[in-house]
């Protein structure tokens, strides 16, 4: 099975800050796994052995299966997504359970397990929480139950209500009252009055959409098809489209990182029979366009150390195995590389 990228990171989305304080306010000592970085495993369908990994890049010092160290049972779960939100991180599984853990001590304090089927992604308005989810797969292997699940309690709880959206929801992007939702399969981005708890709006956008993210103070969406990646904008004010970029980047998975001097890095793989991968470079406003930057097989995930300059590309090894993280520098030089988990495909760079 196929998963999407974890996006994580989102972390990137605000440049992996979680959280800000005034002047006046002294900083909080940040909680031993609210530094350096979290490297997500999505585990291996059957197994569900989803695990969180944490890397100390400054001594290399890694940590492995965090969830289970610090709460003494296994994740027990395939790992979708991993989104930071007031001082908690949600582990969201697509086997139908979401975890909620402290983001310093990583200790649970609570789930939203009850009436899940597939869920992808995660947001947080206000008290409420809002999940994306595929729902129950017919006789034919379709979705035509999609639904985005409301859940009233930031720790989790009962969901209170689906609010139905097109077929395989992905992202979530939170603006104000509004979220925003990345409708992969029929190419739309519906948006959710998070009041209401309806949807008010439907956009027809290019492509599969993938993932959103913040760049440049402005709100982005990235989508792919089989010939092309779009990165979309919003108007935020009347919440309509504003622009799309289209860049002739074929099979791209819809793994993408950010990295600095406006530069995107994306993971293409050509599937079977040839399983030939690869990282294009490119950026969205300038010249840049490398379809080629890197090639090699088994890249599953990707990511951006935007204060070392650091690109980590996950390896899944096909899953018959453990899997492996790469480190590059700028250029694409190998710095070092090191084993984690089953399925690595996203990190949370702390900075």
């Amino acid at each position: 099975m196929k998963f999407k990228n974890i996006q994580l990171l989102r972390a990137f989305l605000l440049s992996f800050v979680l959280f800000s304080c005034s002047e006046s306010e002294p900083e909080e000592p940040k909680g031993a796994y609210e530094q350096g970085i979290l490297i997500m495993n999505e585990g291996n369908f059957g197994t569900n052995d989803g695990e969180i990994y944490h890397l100390d890049p400054a001594t290399q010092a890694l940590k492995s299966n965090v969830f289970e160290a610090e709460n003494l049972r296994p994740f027990a779960g395939l790992l979708e997504d991993i989104v930071a939100a007031k001082g908690n991180l949600y582990l969201v599984s697509n086997t139908g359970k979401v975890e909620i853990v402290d983001a310093g001590t990583f200790k649970s304090i609570g789930a939203v397990s009850g009436g899940l089927d597939q869920p992808r992604s995660l947001e947080v308005v206000g008290s409420k929480l809002f999940i994306s989810d595929y729902g129950p797969y017919d006789a034919s292997y379709a979705t035509p139950d999609s639904y985005v699940a409301v859940v009233d309690g930031l720790n989790g709880g009962l969901i209170s209500k689906k609010i139905k959206v097109s077929n395989k929801p992905e992202d979530l992007f939170a603006f104000g009252k509004y979220i925003f939702v990345a409708g992969s399969e029929e190419g739309k981005v519906e948006i959710i009055d998070a009041e209401k708890e309806e949807v008010i709006k439907v956009l027809e956008v290019d492509g599969h959409p993938a993932q959103f993210f913040e760049f440049n103070g402005t709100v982005w969406l990235y989508s792919i098809d089989d010939e092309e990646v779009y990165f979309q904008t919003f108007h935020l004010d009347n919440l309509t489209k504003a622009t799309t970029n289209a860049l002739p980047v074929s099979n791209a998975t819809g793994r993408i990182a950010i990295g600095n001097n406006n530069l995107f890095y994306l993971i293409t793989s050509s599937g079977w029979p040839d399983y030939a991968d690869g990282v294009a470079r490119v950026s969205v406003l300038g010249p840049e366009l490398d379809l080629d930057w890197m090639r090699g097989s088994g890249f599953y995930g990707i990511g951006y150390d935007r204060n070392r300059d650091e690109i980590y590309v996950a390896n899944s090894n096909g899953f018959q195995s453990n899997g492996r993280i790469t480190v590059f520098d700028k250029e694409g030089m190998e710095i070092r590389s090191f084993d984690v988990g089953r399925g690595p495909s996203g990190f949370l760079f702390y900075n």
